[in-house]
């Protein structure tokens, strides 16, 4: 999707509808700003409600966790 917008004058940035839409952003919504390769990304940050609905990326057992756990503290009294 390229769709022109504009820069205003005290250099605030106004992305099309279009645009706000597709990335689903919303008034007052934060977002990342990045710089990679000389291009400009922004990326919405989801609200804790947001991430709470998605299904977990690792699934663990709390016996997993508590042992993982030991080995990181034994690793930093090192």
């Amino acid at each position: 999707m390229i769709i022109e917008g504009r820069v205003g004058s005290k250099g605030e940035l106004f992305p099309p509808k279009k645009i706000r839409e597709k990335l689903g952003l919303k008034p007052h919504m934060k977002v990342i700003y990045r710089v990679e390769g000389g291009r400009l990304l922004v990326e919405p940050i989801p609200s804790l409600e947001d991430v709470l609905e998605e299904p977990p990326a690792v699934e663990i057992t709390l016996e997993e966790f508590h042992r993982f756990r030991r080995e990181l503290s034994r690793k930093a009294e090192i």
